[in-house]
C-alpha cells in the first residue's frame, strides 16, 4: 500500500508596508523617522485625540480633582463609560475611562470642568503648536467627527506620542489593562480596547480611534532592551497585528547608539575663550550597522557680546547620510563657575 503524506502549508499573512495607507515608525529618544509613508498627508484622526486631551489635562489639574459630570454628557455619542448627571469621579479616574473605553463623555466632562471647554480646545492647540505639529487643528476633545472635526497627520501623531512617553502619569494609564472604581453612583469595571496590551510584552501604552469617516487609526510606543519606538497607522484595520509586525522589524533591523555623550561633550570656541560649552542630555540615535559610519555633527555657535551662565548658545547637529536627525542645545559657563560647581561637589562628597 502506498503511503500518501499531504503537506500542509500555512499561509502566514506577510506585512506589506506598501499597502499602508499611512504610516510612521519613529525612533523615540531621537525623533527620527526609520520609516514612512503618506506620513504628512491631513486625515481625520478619531479617538487617538485623546492623547493630547489627557495631556492638556494633566497639565492644567490635578488628577486628584472631583470632577462631576453635568449636560455636557448628553452631546456625545459612540464609545462612552456611561457617566450619569451628578456622577463624580476624579480627574484620574476619568482619564483611565477616556484611555481604555475611549468615553467620549469623559472626554466632554474633563474640557468642561477643568479650564472650561473652549479654554480646554485652545490649550490643545496651544500644546500641537509648541509640539511641532504643523498640520494639526483640534475643534473637539473627542474626536468625533459628525459636527466637528480633528485634523493631523501620522507624523504629528508621532511627535505627540513621543512628548506624551515623558509624562508618567499618561503611560502609567494608558497600559492598564483593567480598572475597577467606584463613583458616588455606581461601581464600574473598565477594560483597555487597546489588544496590543495582551499580546505584545514589549507594548508601552497607546491609543486606539475609529470613526466611519476617519476609519482605524492606533498610536502606540514599545521598549525592548532599553531601544524606544513609536508607530502610528491611520486607515489601517488590521492594526495590532501590523504594529507588532513594525516593532519586530524595526527592533530587528535598528540598535541605539550615543552619539554624543553629554560627560565628554566638548567643544572648543576662540570666540568664547572663557567659557565651557556643554549639552546637557546625551544624544542616542537608532542606526543600522551600515550607518554608523555615515554619522556627521555640525556644530553651530552663535556669537553673543553678552552671555549669562547656562544660556543656549548654539545646537549641535546630527546627520545621517547627510539628511537632518536631530539636535541638541549647546550652553554655556564660566569657567570659574564650572570650577566653583565643582569644588562644591568634591566638598560634599567629602563630607
Amino acid at each position: 500500500m502506498k503511503k500518501i503524506i499531504l503537506f500542509v502549508i500555512l499561509l502566514i499573512p506577510i506585512l506589506k508596508i506598501d499597502a499602508l495607507e499611512s504610516y510612521v515608525v519613529m525612533d523615540t529618544k531621537s525623533s527620527r523617522i526609520l520609516s514612512s509613508k503618506n506620513m504628512d498627508e491631513k486625515m481625520l484622526i478619531a479617538s487617538t485625540t485623546k492623547i493630547m486631551t489627557s495631556l492638556v489635562a494633566l497639565e492644567n489639574a490635578s488628577t486628584t480633582d472631583v470632577l462631576c459630570a453635568g449636560k455636557e454628557v448628553l452631546s456625545v455619542y459612540g464609545s462612552m463609560i456611561y457617566l450619569d448627571i451628578g456622577e463624580c469621579m476624579t480627574l484620574y479616574d476619568l482619564l483611565v475611562g477616556l484611555n481604555l473605553r475611549s468615553g467620549n463623555d469623559a472626554a466632554m466632562v474633563i474640557a468642561t470642568e477643568t479650564i472650561g471647554y473652549d479654554n480646554f480646545i485652545k490649550e490643545m492647540n496651544i500644546l500641537a503648536n509648541k509640539l511641532g505639529m504643523t498640520s494639526t487643528n483640534f475643534k473637539n476633545p473627542h474626536g468625533l467627527d459628525n459636527e466637528t472635526e480633528n485634523i493631523s497627520t501620522a507624523h504629528d501623531l508621532a511627535l505627540l506620542m513621543r512628548y506624551a512617553t515623558t509624562n508618567k502619569t499618561f503611560m502609567e494609564i494608558t497600559k492598564l489593562k483593567k480598572y475597577m472604581l467606584t463613583s458616588n453612583i455606581e461601581a464600574h469595571i473598565w477594560y483597555n480596547k487597546n489588544e496590543l496590551l495582551r499580546s505584545y510584552k514589549f507594548l508601552t501604552g497607546g491609543k486606539i480611534g475609529y470613526t466611519e469617516k476617519a476609519g482605524y487609526m492606533f498610536v502606540s510606543s514599545a521598549t525592548k532592551a532599553g531601544e524606544n519606538l513609536i508607530v502610528v497607522t491611520m486607515k489601517e484595520k488590521d492594526r495590532f497585528n501590523t504594529h507588532k509586525k513594525l516593532y519586530e522589524e524595526y527592533f530587528k533591523e535598528y540598535d541605539s547608539y550615543k552619539i554624543l555623550n553629554k560627560k565628554t561633550f566638548n567643544v572648543k570656541s576662540e570666540y568664547y575663550k572663557s567659557y565651557h560649552l556643554y549639552i546637557n542630555e546625551d544624544v542616542e540615535v537608532m542606526l543600522k550597522k551600515d550607518e554608523r559610519d555615515k554619522i556627521k555633527i555640525d556644530i553651530d555657535i552663535i556669537k553673543k557680546k553678552k552671555v549669562k551662565d547656562k544660556e543656549v548658545i548654539g545646537k549641535a547637529i546630527v546627520y545621517v547620510d547627510n539628511k537632518y536627525v536631530t539636535e541638541a542645545n549647546i550652553f554655556i559657563i564660566s569657567k570659574h563657575q564650572k570650577e566653583h560647581s565643582l569644588k562644591s561637589k568634591l566638598f560634599f562628597w567629602k563630607k
